[in-house]
């Protein structure tokens, strides 16, 4: 437990101190630690290859490094800036256990939900508390939510949703996820979709 702990903190001081926190993740991707649970649960998300329609940038591994870089980049935002940067982390280990190939296309259908059992497995494995292990399992149940609700798709559950996570928490989470896309992606425009489902959600209590 120590050894684990040990390379939980390091991780957790530089998703709060590095300006590109995945400078450090993918040097330390190749560490032994990173062969052994909880933290294979990151690992292997280097094998988990996802849609190039919806994402170009390749691996989960990738994509959720572009997302920790985005989130560090505005975790002042954040209520919480330490459960916030762990789901930035953590928002897709899910999709090692969902993702398959169905009918041509490779999809990843409730990696939301699969993700949360996971984060808490991963944080408790580690020695983390229970509020802590909350507030980011439940960053990870919930961050699909925007697509969902922008699209007016029938996974979407606003008032849940909200009884257990502030809602312009999910929508930084949100932004960041869709920003960890490759440069093809239109800040300016994910932003504005963010303001719209923030407004949606807002507009229903």
């Amino acid at each position: 437990m120590d050894g684990i702990r040990a390379f939980f903190d390091e991780i957790d001081m530089h998703l709060m101190n590095d300006e590109r926190p995945s400078e450090f993740l993918n040097r330390a991707k190749d560490r032994p630690e990173m062969q052994a649970f909880p933290f294979i649960y990151l690992k292997r998300l280097e094998s988990v290859e996802q849609s190039p329609v919806h994402h170009p940038e390749e691996n989960v591994w990738v994509h959720t490094m572009l997302v920790v870089d985005q989130a560090a980049y505005r975790k002042g935002k954040s209520q919480n800036p330490r459960a916030f940067m762990w789901a930035a982390l953590l928002h897709d280990i899910g999709k090692a256990v969902t993702t398959k190939v169905r009918r041509g296309r490779i999809t990843a259908y409730d990696h939301d939900k699969e993700g949360e059992r996971l984060a808490v497995e991963f944080l408790r494995a580690c020695g983390q508390e229970e509020e802590f292990i909350n507030a980011v399992s439940a960053l990870v149940r919930w961050h699909m939510q925007a697509l969902f609700v922008l699209k007016g798709l029938p996974f979407a559950e606003t008032e849940r949703m909200k009884s257990q996570v502030p809602v312009r928490e999910i929508g930084l989470l949100a932004l960041c996820d869709r920003l960890g896309r490759g440069a093809e992606t239109d800040p300016a425009r994910e932003e504005e979709n963010i303001r719209r489902f923030i407004e949606k959600c807002e507009s229903s209590e």
